[in-house]
């Protein structure tokens, strides 16, 4: 195996220091949605109407707030595998043993690698 190219690693590096940031942030997000969603349950069950509880929820709305939850984790999940997958095809590791790696095919981590400009043609 290669050693390590340190500028080229420094890509799998930031994205996963923003894979971590987004979990931190999500977390948070997530926590306060479920301070929401826990009021909103105590006032459903106190006798208040669906719709009066849906008008008066400030914005967004807790399934708003997971939804963008969700999609950040997806965003910067991708960023990482695709950097991830890079980085160790870089260390000379095959693609197939990536996608044992990964759990995914041989064709995903061919497509990931051609995203970073890194992979295999055809």
């Amino acid at each position: 195996m290669n050693a390590p190219h340190p500028s080229s690693d420094d890509l799998a590096v930031e994205s996963l220091e923003r894979l971590v940031e987004r979990i931190d942030t999500s977390i948070e997000e997530l926590e306060r949605a479920r301070a929401r969603a826990e009021r909103l349950l105590a006032e459903r069950r106190s006798g208040r109407p669906w719709l009066e509880l849906v008008t008066a929820e400030d914005r967004p709305l807790v399934v708003e707030s997971i939804s963008t939850v969700l999609g950040t984790l997806a965003t910067a999940g991708h960023t990482w595998r695709r950097e991830q997958a890079a980085a160790l095809h870089r260390e000379d590791v095959s693609i197939n043993r990536i996608a044992a790696l990964f759990g995914v095919t041989r064709q995903r981590i061919s497509a990931l690698l051609r995203e970073t400009g890194g992979g295999p043609t055809g």
